[in-house]
């Protein structure tokens, strides 16, 4: 019997392609109890409108089929089909397959539960637009303002849409619903991007019913031709806020709110894309252009450009690149000086080495009124006193005495001060002035002392000031949507951008661009704040948070993942720790002390020649391949990052199965971020060390095989192959993979090249940023020997033949223990923090 059938392009989901021939590809797995069958398999197609036809699909074998890189432990046999077909337009297919002449065929629709598939031609410069919003929105409400504007994203088209709504009236907001129409009148898939909760975005997705239960921020809409419309609300111009809906028979509306005091302007961005990445950067790019342009009218955005000016520059990275540590999860919620001085001692005598440290919640001084967090006030700037009795300095110095090197420290706060915003009977507020504001929403309602207007920005600079006073280097600036839960539209217009700007530019100025921005997935923080190129990039957290115990928050990642801190001693660890490698952000760990992963730790992190464990950031963040796939959908997540420069870097791709059961799908390599059509690569698996060649891609469009059960995953990067021609043994071929031991062990390079030289060897010069085990794939390395054709040097000093074997994982793989060498060589990186390794290899004497 079947137990799995995968195919590429898949059943139950769209796939667009760009050639207008397509090779399908089906691979069966049969129950390992039969005994081994002539299987018979047909692809069902339909192309246009034309009726359903029949193609036999050729068992295959070798270079044709998928490449399974991961370890097969199921035995169970594995068949491969394929058949090619001409598409000239949108074509629907599924499969039927039997065991033998004498069998029944058997539907994959009827015995595994799986919808037909849709492949829809993209060809560039096949179709093309009139530039008339009314031909892409079909019943386009006309007592809407459009207007055409051009675009910075080449190949796109953009126009804003307008519409008018009224004052707001004795603290009410103004509220609008207008419909627009119907994208493309008739679209195969859509996504959204809605507020599933009062501080994150989350995705919605559909096929041809537009259903939104939330209000959503943006959404993007895959036409049959394979064009992309994206709408995008635009939120903070003049206090209002623009979302999206549908309506009840399948329309898109306009939910428009206004808390100006005056008749406004409620604005919709409309881009159309061969993609959908360009759709949205054209949306976005001109989202920015419009809160800039409205900026320059505005004097504390202007304050904000000028005060940028004071600050020291400072790269992110050396802020982001280092491991870090946070007290939330590992600590509980009850923290005090010893229970922070304790973790960071028993992080030492681990030799886990952290060079960030966030204090989060609970280290301030708050009144405890009201039934929980949500309600208690803030007292004075100086830590609480019964936990930390000797104040926050002496803490912040105690920890830097056990640690030297941690480099960075930062505490956490909200926006307002705390959950419940400003004790009403504190320090704080006898020395400045506080409004009470009404607030509805999120776990509490009724009224909340915050600072007023007037003395916000004193407020945050003389805070701000006693932090740094204290050896803080940073803030984790928590619950910001707190602002969007007044009820009142006059204290949403006076306080909103008050704060926001005057958050900004204390950060800015006492502390760069070492500041957490958190729980700010609201629209007027996105517009006003986080669209703003007028400061220096922050880390901003982009989904809930992370819940050890909770089973179903762990493969969240689908369209918005939550590189949140993540704990190493867990269960779903691996996962965790591998979204947050090609996430291209920080890495924070919050292990209960003494309960660590010291082995994943490792493969997350590297140790630089200076002694610095860092981690190794793609220089591209990651995020997800297909935006159309629901989370409900049985496929595999798929996020791609890519590292280095255009070209010549390292696409990433790394796969997670958030399904209930194990889940079986082939890949195509064009799945891969940023690889180059005409190149070679090779591809690697973390989790197993294979790798497989992709060559000659033009005729056979490779793919891979990829098989994960529930709640596991795997990372795989692309090399780019050098291919080196030899007189006595032909055509080599040979990549640098950088350090193997790590998740994205890629990044660890800085540069590489090979060169032929005269006497017949390749030199391979590989520069790292960190130390572990370098790999260099040798297409021919079967039958080479270590010791007569390799001379490896370290600074140009020979290493110890024992740190230099064959990876066993795949024996095409040269495995160089460059930190051990490094240890037992005792050498010193100098002026530099790089590593230089020489491999010279013989390729005649193969």
């Amino acid at each position: 019997m079947v137990v799995g059938l995968c195919t590429f392009p898949p059943l139950g989901r769209v796939s667009q392609v760009k050639r207008q021939a397509i090779s399908f590809s089906a691979v069966l797995e049969a129950d390992d109890h039969e005994p081994e069958q002539p299987w018979e398999i047909c692809l069902w197609y339909s192309s246009g409108e034309q009726p359903w036809a029949e193609a036999t699909m050729s068992l295959t074998e070798g270079s044709n089929s998928p490449n399974f890189l991961q370890l097969d432990n199921s035995r169970r046999p594995r068949f491969c089909y394929t058949a090619e077909l001409p598409l000239t337009s949108t074509l629907r297919f599924t499969i039927k397959y039997r065991s033998g002449p004498a069998q029944s065929w058997s539907w994959a629709r009827d015995e595994l539960g799986v919808d037909d598939g849709l492949v829809i031609l993209n060809a560039e410069n096949q179709h093309t637009l009139d530039g008339d919003l009314s031909h892409i929105i079909k019943g386009l409400n006309p007592e809407l303002k459009v207007r055409a504007v051009a675009s910075q994203t080449p190949r796109t088209q953009l126009w804003t849409i307008e519409a008018v709504v009224g004052p707001s009236n004795d603290g009410i907001s103004a509220n609008l619903d207008v419909e627009l129409g119907t994208p493309w009148g008739d679209f195969v898939r859509y996504f959204a991007l809605v507020r599933h909760s009062a501080a994150w975005l989350g995705p919605r997705h559909g096929k041809t019913d537009f259903t939104l239960d939330k209000d959503a921020l943006l959404c993007s809409f895959l036409s049959r031709k394979g064009k992309h419309l994206v709408l995008l609300g635009i939120s903070s111009l003049n206090s209002v806020v623009t979302l999206l809906r549908s309506s009840h028979h399948g329309s898109v509306m306009a939910h428009i709110r206004s808390d100006e005091s005056a008749i406004s302007t409620g604005m919709i961005l409309a881009a159309v894309g061969d993609n959908c990445e360009s759709a949205i950067a054209a949306a976005i790019y001109h989202a920015r252009a419009l809160t800039l342009s409205s900026s320059t009218q505005d004097t504390s955005a202007q304050e904000l450009v000028v005060e940028s000016d004071e600050i020291n520059p400072e790269w992110m990275q050396e802020w982001c690149d280092g491991l870090g540590y946070c007290t939330w999860n590992a600590l509980g919620q009850q923290l005090t000086e010893d229970k922070l001085l304790d973790a960071v001692k028993c992080l030492k005598e681990n030799d886990i080495h952290i060079s960030n440290l966030i204090i989060d919640d609970n280290w301030q001084d708050v009144d405890y009124h009201g039934s929980n967090s949500n309600s208690y006030g803030w007292k004075r700037f100086e830590a609480e006193p019964r936990a930390f009795p000797n104040g926050l300095k002496h803490t912040i110095s105690q920890v830097r005495q056990i640690v030297p090197g941690i480099e960075k420290i930062s505490v956490w706060h909200t926006l307002l001060g705390y959950w419940g915003g400003i004790s009403p009977d504190g320090e704080i507020a006898q020395q400045y002035q506080t409004v009470e504001v009404p607030r509805d929403g999120w776990k509490v309602s009724g009224p909340m002392t915050v600072i007023a207007s007037a003395d916000i920005t004193r407020f945050y600079d003389d805070f701000y000031r006693f932090l740094v006073s204290c050896d803080v280097d940073g803030v984790k600036t928590d619950g910001q949507f707190m602002i969007d839960t007044w009820s009142t539209s006059v204290h949403r217009r006076g306080l909103t951008n008050t704060y926001l700007d005057a958050w900004a530019i204390a950060s800015t100025r006492h502390f760069g661009a070492k500041a957490i921005s958190c729980m700010s997935q609201v629209p007027q923080i996105i517009f006003r704040q986080q669209l703003s190129q007028t400061r220096p990039t922050i880390p901003v957290r982009n989904s809930d948070d992370y819940f050890p115990d909770e089973p179903n928050s762990h493969p969240h990642l689908n369209v918005f993942p939550d590189w949140d801190m993540f704990q190493t001693a867990h269960e779903t660890a691996y996962y965790h720790a591998a979204a947050r490698c090609i996430s291209g952000g920080p890495i924070y760990i919050t292990d209960v002390p003494g309960h660590y992963d010291l082995q994943l730790i490792n493969q997350m992190t590297g140790l630089t020649p200076r002694g610095k464990t860092v981690i190794l950031r793609p220089s591209v963040v990651g995020r997800t391949v297909d935006v159309y796939t629901g989370y409900d959908v049985d496929a595999l997540l798929k996020v791609g990052c890519y590292n280095g420069k255009s070209s010549t870097g390292t696409p990433i791709l790394g796969v997670f199965n958030t399904r209930p059961h194990a889940v079986t799908e082939i890949i195509p390599f064009e799945a891969f971020p940023g690889v180059v059509t005409s190149a070679e690569y090779l591809v690697r698996s973390h989790f197993t060390g294979k790798v497989a060649p992709i060559t000659e891609r033009e005729s056979q469009q490779p793919r891979l095989g990829v098989t994960l059960k529930t709640g596991s995953c795997d990372i795989f990067t692309a090399y780019p192959l050098t291919c080196l021609d030899t007189e006595t043994n032909g055509r080599i071929n040979t990549a640098s993979l950088g350090l193997i031991d790590k998740m994205t062990g890629g990044a660890a390079l800085i540069t590489n090249h090979f060169e032929s030289l005269p006497t017949g060897k390749v030199l391979s010069t590989t520069r790292l940023k960190a130390l572990g085990t370098l790999g260099l794939y040798i297409s021919d390395l079967p039958h080479m020997s270590i010791e007569r054709d390799f001379m490896i040097t370290i600074q140009g000093i020979p290493i110890p033949v024992h740190t230099v074997r064959i990876d066993q994982r795949d024996t095409h793989v040269l495995s160089v223990d460059i930190q051990t060498a490094w240890m037992e060589m005792g050498l010193s990186s100098g002026w530099s923090n790089e590593v230089e390794v020489k491999i010279s290899f013989d390729a005649e004497h193969v």
